[in-house]
């Protein structure tokens, strides 16, 4: 199972959306903490500024930022719609 971390900047982002969508982004969370299951959030790396980290899907619109720190931790930085990669 994948540690997670978060950091003040996606808290923040987190506590901003409605409640519908955190407890969506809170599903798919847990979901992420599984291994097994990065091929259903359509898991990828990033490019340009972001190089180096990840993102995960919410919904069609919605995604996370992260990185891993190592195998099994991770880091989540930012939420948002396509705009979150412009971070």
């Amino acid at each position: 199972m994948i540690e997670i971390n978060f950091t003040p900047f996606f808290v923040k982002k987190f506590k901003s959306f409605e409640k519908d969508l955190r407890e969506e982004a809170l599903e798919k969370i847990e979901l992420f903490r599984l291994k097994d299951n990065h091929t259903q959030l359509k898991v990828h790396k990033l490019n340009g500024n972001l190089k180096g980290k990840l993102s995960f899907s919410i919904n069609y619109k919605y995604r996370i930022v992260f990185e891993y720190l190592d195998k099994n931790t991770v880091i989540l930085h930012s939420m948002g719609d396509h705009d979150v990669y412009k971070n």
